[in-house]
């Protein structure tokens, strides 16, 4: 077996503007289980576009990037659906820079073996592999984009747009996330950076340069997007999978109130998860347990159990194709830092 037998058939991303699932999504309504939570989470993401005063903050956590939507999260920012982004370093790293960068992900199997995966420096994410040489080189662009700021603490949101910079002139797949984010004024807010190929740049940037270096400011990240609360005020979540993304974002509601402006709870909120909450982990808290904290209101929210691959195209699909994304403006939050 070797590595070329394995790396030849690449993942391609779903196009959610090439069909329309309308008609999917409206016999889903009066249908039940999983198919209503998904028509009801749709009617609310139309509420979150037809209000126009409301800022929308996707957040990302999981391989749905790896696995085939990045395209759909590339269309949501370009066509004024999704404001603010928060999500987990792999999806913007591993998963969106790295494709930017001309490489790919490819269809696998769980049944090769992982020992022989490591032997071949293939990665695996369940059924789908990636190039270990390949991400490497996104960890050594990573280090390249570092050394040429200046030395200082950055929050994840400056340093994710220097990299838009630099994919301006040096992208070689153009459509990605990070790009399509630059060139919007869509801020990006990864909690956990370094958990992802921008930590081994940055760790190697650092080791390279012991006196003066870029760091991440962790802080500076939940001061900014707090900031964006408390500007935007009225605003609604998208969320696929949980993790720190999803308290993240939540979490600014009461920062804000720490820092002594009352701002309204999350008037919108929609979950994509599989995760189960009788353990009392966070990332599968319901919307419902965010409210007793005072982050998310109850009026409009839909936890939809569901593997993210599966529905997240017929939702948007649906939303482009109802339109209401044509009369909202970009929000532009960015230029706000």
């Amino acid at each position: 077996m070797k590595k070329s037998d394995l790396l030849k058939e690449t993942i391609e991303h779903i196009d959610i503007k090439s069909f329309d699932s309308t008609p999917i999504v409206d016999s889903m309504r009066k249908m039940s289980f999983t198919s209503r939570e998904i028509a009801r989470a749709t009617d609310i993401f139309i509420r979150m576009l037809a209000d126009r005063k409301c800022t929308n903050m996707l957040t990302l956590a999981g391989s749905t990037g790896a696995g085939g939507c990045m395209q759909v999260y590339v269309d949501m920012v370009k066509h004024k659906m999704i404001d603010v982004i928060v999500a987990t370093g792999a999806s913007i790293i591993d998963m969106d820079f790295f494709e930017a960068l001309g490489f790919k992900h490819y269809r696998g199997s769980q049944e090769v073996p992982d020992t022989k995966l490591r032997e071949l420096y293939i990665d695996r994410i369940y059924d789908t592999y990636i190039d270990e040489e390949e991400l490497q080189h996104c960890d050594n662009t990573i280090m390249k984009v570092a050394g040429a700021l200046e030395p200082r603490p950055y929050s994840s949101r400056e340093f994710i747009r220097a990299l838009g910079e630099y994919l301006m002139k040096h992208s070689v797949k153009k459509d990605s996330l990070v790009q399509a984010a630059y060139e919007h004024n869509v801020p990006i807010f990864c909690p956990a950076f370094s958990d992802s190929s921008a930590g081994f740049g940055l760790v190697k940037h650092q080791w390279e340069n012991p006196e003066r270096h870029v760091s991440i400011d962790s802080v500076k990240d939940f001061r900014e997007l707090t900031m964006i609360k408390m500007e935007a005020e009225i605003s609604g979540l998208f969320m696929v999978g949980g993790g720190a993304p999803k308290n993240f974002a939540q979490d600014t509601v009461v920062c804000a109130e720490i820092l002594g402006k009352e701002v309204p709870m999350h008037k919108y909120a929609i979950q994509i998860t599989v995760a189960d909450v009788r353990d009392g982990a966070c990332s599968s808290s319901t919307l419902k347990e965010a409210s007793s904290w005072g982050k998310v209101d109850t009026v409009y929210e839909q936890m939809v159990y569901a593997e993210a691959t599966s529905v997240l195209p017929l939702i948007v699909s649906y939303a482009f194709h109802e339109g209401s994304w044509k009369k909202r403006e970009f929000k532009n939050w960015s230029k706000l830092f």
